[in-house]
């Protein structure tokens, strides 16, 4: 490994190399380059990076560097055939580590796992279909059967797949949301009514201050970098609150700007950057409130017409110490007041974050009291102001949409049923952590997983990862091998399916399917590539044939459906509100807005109104100094659990991944130097789990803080550590020790 100070900007030359290595490194120059001039148009396919929204297309080049990333990763011309996994054992492929197995490429036809010889042999379609029908019919109760959806999923897919579920008898849908965005699909739905964001690209036009709170731009949506660099541009305050200095964060290069990249010059972003300590911006915000509140700074006529209560969250606020604020904040009483000022002036202020506020224990209550604070000078619902959750997964807030949830909604189902003329299950199934519970006690015995890689995704690796080999069948929908295929059931199957950017042939012609953006626009995206192989499936059309080899009284006309995806939304416009005449608007260029009910001040929760919800400060401070607080973190070069590279170019970090960051000051505290091994060691009511062999990497992070990537420091993550009424892992707020390496370092 070898570590250096990135000078650069984010973006720039840099990134416009970077993503030609990516293209070279596929050994898809030609291809990949082509391809990317249809990402994110209104006749290309929709990027897999992130659910950024796609601009009006005034340009070309619709995509950043890490949009190229997983392009190439898709397009890659490496195949993983039949011969590749005669050649190697699953326990052999288990000693790779996930850069190596998702670097071999393509898979190219449905395999099932021998165990007599350890090695996953050819299966066809047929057979796949009537051995996923055998185990599921074979089943006590539906409920121990679970469907995993991964954001990637299209709408189309998602809804088949709900559907699917719900025909067989069970709302077990855990999905990706349970592990992110979750808490705002909470808190929001209860606070304004919708468990969506309020904003759309053209507010980030019109607002005079944005608040980042807890998300890195610059790699895991870069495409957000050039909204932030036009409002900065032409004067918009943009405050930082991020525990880390991140690059994307500081200054961008915009690669489409001649000028930026023929002199070398850049943009600031951040006009204010603030680092509290991880867990700290609920602090931060009540602090902010507590300024408002007190200074008389509130829209007075908004709260009486709109909102309830108020006098409590005043009360509440005004009952904080500052002392408690900036402890539990790790920031002064003078930063508080700074970024209240601020706001204070302001005229519409937008307040953006990720999943550095949702996966804490009070990930909820940081969400609702950033709520809080924009109800109380009216900056939800007005033009330029509101409340922007930046979701990872193209489609994630898509598939939540489309029913993928353990708890749906009376009139979901009723609706749902009334179309397809049968009785959904009511009960309510379960989550992610509830999903992996089950598993480990015997009451869930068949897990398919719609993509994703959930053997690593997922919290308390171990425990996860045995909890998937105590099932009787796992089935893996997937583009490329990853762990998960290599953690599977007793009977386990790889199922290859078709890519974004690959051309999706079915009898009714070329199909095109939806999305969902961040900001809930829906748009059709149709792929251009040729298959990887003549062998790959849809995701539809696997949906539809695990159906129709389990459900033989279905009066489900699954074959049609999938014959023209026109029918699949025909049927979504009857169950699902906002989509009606879904194909005439769908295939209008741009797609259409779904429209959002908090945007235009209609409070759809029990109150009637915008709440203000009370969520006083409690000490989370550790007395232990020996004590860290761990975050998980992406490097540069990954996506998800897809590691792209081994570099992380804005930290500095070159050919290594398990590193952690550590202040100077903890480092002179407990008598460690830049370099050395350790091991991280999470300490739990229930014991102690280790992470081993991480070099120690100075960096700018708050004192009693730490950070390392995942999916590496995803065992550390205690199964029964969640967010209160949201159950998303805490993986930004692990508390950890430090011991010396337990592995020879020279070895």
């Amino acid at each position: 490994m070898s570590k250096e100070t990135y000078k650069g900007a984010a973006g720039g030359w840099d990134a416009l190399l970077s993503s030609y290595q990516h293209i070279k490194e596929q050994g898809i120059v030609s291809l990949g380059s082509l391809t990317m001039l249809k990402a994110n148009q209104p006749e290309g396919f929709d990027c897999p990076g992130c659910a950024w929204p796609d601009k009006n297309h005034h340009s070309t080049f619709e995509f950043c560097e890490n949009g190229v990333k997983a392009v190439a990763a898709e397009a890659t011309a490496r195949r993983v055939t039949p011969a590749f996994f005669a050649e190697y054992s699953v326990s052999e492929l288990a000693t790779h580590d996930d850069y190596w197995l998702e670097g071999q490429g393509r898979l190219t036809e449905p395999m099932r796992y021998d165990a007599a010889s350890d090695h996953y042999v050819p299966i066809s379609w047929d057979d796949a279909f009537a051995r996923i029908a055998a185990h599921l019919q074979a089943l006590d109760d539906p409920n121990q059967a679970l469907f995993y959806t991964s954001g990637r999923t299209s709408n189309e897919a998602a809804f088949l797949y709900q559907l699917l579920a719900r025909e067989y008898g069970t709302n077990n849908m855990p999905d990706c949301s349970n592990m992110c965005h979750e808490p705002t699909s909470v808190g929001l739905a209860e606070q304004i009514g919708i468990g969506k964001g309020t904003v759309t690209l053209d507010d980030f036009e019109k607002a005079d201050v944005i608040f980042s709170f807890g998300h890195n731009p610059g790699t895991n949506h870069p495409r957000m970098l050039g909204e932030l660099r036009t409002a900065a541009k032409r004067g918009c305050k943009i405050l930082a609150f991020n525990p880390v200095r991140e690059r994307g964060l500081e200054r961008f290069a915009n690669p489409q700007s001649p000028v930026e990249m023929t002199t070398g010059g850049s943009t600031t972003i951040a006009t204010h950057y603030y680092q509290p300590r991880l867990g700290g911006d609920l602090a931060v915000v009540t602090g902010m409130l507590k300024c408002v509140i007190e200074a008389g700074d509130i829209d007075r006529a908004f709260i009486d017409a709109h909102t309830t209560g108020f006098d409590a969250i005043a009360d509440s606020v005004r009952a904080a110490d500052w002392a408690t604020i900036e402890i539990e904040s790790g920031l002064s009483r003078e930063q508080i007041e700074q970024a209240a000022t601020i706001f204070r002036q302001s005229k519409a202020a937008i307040a953006c974050w990720g999943m550095g506020i949702t996966q804490h224990k009070r990930a909820v209550a940081t969400i609702q009291m950033i709520g809080n604070l924009l109800l109380s000078r009216g900056h939800i619902g007005k033009p330029g102001a509101g409340l922007c959750p930046v979701r990872g997964h193209s489609n994630v807030q898509g598939d939540r949409t489309m029913g993928i949830y353990e708890k749906p909604s009376p009139r979901f189902l009723d609706k749902l049923g009334s179309a397809f003329a049968f009785e959904p299950p009511r009960a309510h199934g379960h989550d992610v952590v509830g999903a992996i519970e089950a598993m480990i006690a015997g009451d869930a015995k068949v897990f398919i997983g719609m993509g994703g890689n959930f053997a690593v995704a997922t919290p308390d690796s171990e425990r996860t990862q045995a909890a998937l080999r105590n099932c009787a069948l796992t089935v893996q929908v997937s583009t490329k091998l990853n762990r998960s295929h290599l953690v599977q059931g007793r009977d386990a199957l790889i199922l290859p399916c078709l890519g974004r950017t690959e051309i999706d042939m079915q009898a009714g012609g070329v199909q095109g399917v939806s999305v969902e953006d961040s900001m809930s626009m829906v748009h059709i995206s149709t792929g251009m590539n040729a298959p990887a192989s003549p062998q790959l499936r849809s995701e539809p059309a696997i949906i539809a044939g695990i159906a129709m080899a389990t459900l033989p009284n279905s009066r489900t006309p699954w074959q049609d459906l999938v014959a023209d995806y026109d029918r699949i939304r025909d049927r979504i416009a009857m169950v699902v509100d906002g989509f009606d005449d879904f194909n005439a608007r769908v295939h209008q260029p741009g797609g259409f807005y779904l429209g959002n009910s908090a945007r235009d001040r209609q409070w759809r929760n029990d109150a009637g109104k915008a709440l203000f919800c009370v969520h006083p400060l409690a000490p989370t401070v550790a007395p232990d100094t020996q004590l860290l607080t761990l975050m998980t973190m992406r490097s540069h070069d990954q996506y998800n659990t897809t590691i792209y590279g081994l570099h992380d170019r804005y930290r500095g970090i070159k050919g290594e991944r398990r590193v952690c960051f550590i202040s100077r000051s903890d480092l002179d505290r407990l008598g460690y130097a830049e370099g050395d091994w350790v091991d991280i060691v999470s300490v739990w009511h229930d014991g102690e789990r280790v992470a081993t062999h991480f070099r120690l990497v100075e960096y700018n992070i708050p004192a009693g803080c730490i950070g390392a990537y995942y999916p590496e420091t995803n065992p550390l993550v205690p199964l029964d550590s969640y967010a209160e009424r949201a159950r998303t892992p805490t993986s930004k707020s692990i508390p950890v020790r430090l011991q010396r390496s337990s592995i020879d370092v020279a070895a």
